[in-house]
């Protein structure tokens, strides 16, 4: 087992090293920094919108800083929105980037929230992660970098993708109902407006 860890931190040292974050082995030990946050520093200084440590610790949780900030994870079934089934969208948890709908959402006995689509694929970067012994897809926050889950191929059709999602990094906008007098649905035939034959 310990080789297989070896062999793990290894490629995840490969990884960084091949995007330039860090140039050999020492700089892991002289700034005792795990590879993930060192890699995670790189990502986010390329994306749009940027937090100070010091504000994100303010106004995020601890556990909501561990997932977005030092890609934790959070137990499974334990999460905000693991049994959340309320109409509306999930937004990025740091900068409120819209990231999904609740209409891709969907039960996959995981116990994280697990959803088929993002709202725009430009809303999420994907990276290879070799973290825990295993090769996995990230996915991060496109605006301020925030780990959000992981990516797999065992999801529903059509797309056939899980987006394996912390609850701690999202946040949660529920679908406005509409007011009376306003423009919309009416109700009817289909395709038909009221009054018309």
């Amino acid at each position: 087992m310990d080789v297989l860890f070896r062999r793990a931190g290894s490629a995840a040292l490969h990884l960084v090293r091949r995007h330039g974050i860090i140039t050999h082995n020492a700089a892991v030990r002289r700034h005792r920094m795990s590879v993930a946050t060192l890699a995670a520093r790189r990502w986010k200084s390329s994306t749009p919108v940027e937090f100070s440590q010091e504000d994100l610790r303010k106004r995020l949780t601890p556990l909501q800083y561990s997932v977005t900030q030092e890609r934790g994870t959070e137990r499974a079934f334990t999460g905000e929105f693991s049994e959340h089934h309320e109409e509306g969208t999930y937004t990025c948890v740091v900068c409120g980037t819209p990231l999904f709908q609740s209409d891709k959402k969907f039960d996959s006995g995981s116990g994280w929230p697990s959803f088929s689509d993002v709202i725009d694929e430009e809303c999420v970067i994907l990276t290879e992660d070799c973290s825990h012994a295993m090769l996995r897809t990230e996915t991060c926050c496109s605006q301020c970098g925030s780990h959000l889950g992981h990516l797999f191929e065992d999801g529903p059709l059509p797309t056939g993708q899980r987006y394996c999602i912390n609850s701690a990094s999202l946040d949660f906008r529920p679908k406005e109902a509409r007011r009376p007098g306003t423009p919309g649905k009416s109700p009817g035939t289909p395709g038909k407006s009221p009054g018309t034959s």
